[in-house]
């Protein structure tokens, strides 16, 4: 696997992850650094600028809302974005759900 690949797999990878962890929230709602938490248990561990950009490129997909609070990105989970989770439709450029979720 090169180097491209592995970033690209990685990135889908974590979108995926930051959808699962807004699916299990109870209103679907959580702050930049608390999916940063997230994904380092996923073993995705990556700058805030790394989880800012996968948050703004699910949100051009339709997975997320974003909005903004004390200069912190929150992100939604959107229709799009549950319907990837529960496998209804497919979002390019974001990993299948583990069976696991």
């Amino acid at each position: 696997m090169s180097s491209e690949q592995y970033k690209a797999y990685v990135d889908e990878r974590g979108r995926m992850v930051i959808l699962q962890v807004l699916t299990a929230e109870v209103n679907g709602h959580l702050r930049e650094e608390l999916l940063q938490k997230a994904l380092d248990i996923y073993l995705i561990k990556r700058s805030i600028e790394w989880v800012r950009t996968q948050l703004i490129r699910l949100e051009e997909l339709g997975a997320v809302t974003i909005t903004e609070d004390e200069g912190k990105m929150i992100a939604g989970i959107t229709r799009a974005g549950r319907d990837h989770m529960e496998r209804r439709s497919r979002l390019a450029g974001v990993a299948a759900p583990d069976d696991k979720v």
